[in-house]
């Protein structure tokens, strides 16, 4: 029902957009008919100042509509989510107790929509202080401040299934680029171009790069990631959220770019 939907008011906006185009033309050749070029250059100037007003007015109008469904897409999601992950939470709750002293959840701050910062909930999957001596670093292959069966818990992603209460709050979304910390934020943004542009949707659980690129390790994986979130962000659809999730899926099952 929703990929018919948006398929209509796909097609909407491209008939607006040719009607919009033939009215253009239609002023500028009847401008050349009957004016001299002082008029012709005010009155194409006047036209296209028009013309990129109501497309902008479109394209929000599209943005909003879709930002609007994929809130809703995110809540159902969430609570299913939810219902569905609670037995595997609390088996691997019991786990880390049997493991590792300390808590199950903690939760870290992290760089949210328009910079906002929030507080993003997980599953603990390192020693308790695993940065006091080193201070905050990515995650590494075979880090050693993980506990017992933090690396198996990590790579099947389950620490990060507490976020889906981020989402129901409306901190995040369950599709969007991944949410960093603000000493890597303000870090990577000295080093890499457009990387605040990031920040213009909601951050996800899942993303594109996250699908379609391994972790992190260098600068050079970070700006490889930067491309495909802007990608991601131009290109944001309810068809193109679906294909990542499907993906995500894939990536859970093999444990693909985990650490």
């Amino acid at each position: 029902m929703w990929e018919r939907k948006y398929k209509t008011f796909k097609y909407w906006v491209i008939f607006s957009y040719v009607m919009l185009s033939m009215l253009l033309l239609t002023s500028i050749s009847h401008a050349q008919s009957n004016s001299d070029q002082l008029t012709l250059v005010s009155g194409v100037g006047t036209i296209a100042v028009f013309f990129m007003g109501v497309l902008g007015w479109i394209v929000n109008a599209a943005r909003s509509s879709f930002l609007g469904l994929k809130r809703g897409f995110d809540i159902v999601l969430a609570l299913i989510g939810m219902v569905l992950a609670a037995p595997i939470v609390a088996a691997v709750a019991i786990l880390i107790k049997i493991v590792s002293p300390g808590p199950i959840f903690f939760k870290q701050e992290r760089v949210g929509y328009k910079g906002k910062l929030f507080q993003i909930y997980k599953i603990r999957t390192m020693k308790i202080d695993a940065e006091k001596y080193t201070g905050p670093i990515w995650a590494m292959e075979n880090d050693p401040r993980l506990i017992k069966c933090g690396k198996i818990i990590r790579k099947m992603h389950i620490d990060e299934l507490p976020q889906l209460f981020n989402v129901l709050k409306g901190e995040m979304s369950i599709v969007g680029p991944r949410p960093e910390r603000p000493v890597f934020v303000e870090k990577l943004s000295g080093e890499i171009a457009d990387y605040k542009k990031r920040i213009n949707v909601k951050p996800g659980i899942t993303g594109l790069a996250q699908v379609r690129l391994k972790y992190d390790e260098t600068i050079k994986d970070v700006r490889k990631k930067v491309k495909y979130d802007l990608l991601y962000i131009r290109e944001m659809c309810l068809m193109v959220d679906l294909r990542i999730l499907l993906r995500t899926v894939f990536v859970v099952l093999t444990g693909k770019g985990a650490r």
